[in-house]
């Protein structure tokens, strides 16, 4: 039994990263296509997509994004701040940049799931789901 499929997701694309591989495969859930969107929206992924299969069965597939030049990726690393012992709760005033503006930080707030930028924009504060830069 997994107790925190979100970790989970963020080590399979972690891994997938180190391997080089094009694409991931994770098992689907509202809060995780949320987390792929914004990945994608923030462009350190080139894109998702939904795949269903027979017996209710859902993934996600991550299109992971390589440099064209250098072949280096564009996720340099991902961090889980909110875990199921120990919720991470910031108020809107207290959430930072990550790495001076290279990363950003995924909230889960009463506006949606959202970037840090957009929740200082909106003016909400929500838990902190994870760090990507």
């Amino acid at each position: 039994m997994m107790t925190d499929p979100i970790a989970d997701m963020l080590t399979r694309i972690r891994n997938a990263v180190k391997a080089r591989l094009p694409v991931v495969e994770i098992q689907a859930s509202k809060l995780k296509q949320q987390i792929a969107r914004i990945l994608t929206e923030e462009r350190f992924i080139s894109g998702y997509k939904l795949v269903a299969l027979p017996g209710n069965k859902r993934f996600l597939r991550l299109y992971l994004k390589y440099h064209p030049d250098t072949g280096k990726p564009t996720i340099k690393g991902l961090e889980r701040v909110s875990k199921p012992g120990r919720r991470v709760y910031l108020p809107k005033d207290e959430i930072k940049t990550v790495r001076s503006g290279i990363g950003i930080t995924i909230l889960s707030t009463s506006k949606g799931v959202i970037t840090d930028s957009q929740a200082r924009m909106l003016g909400v504060g929500g838990e902190v789901i994870c760090k990507v830069w």
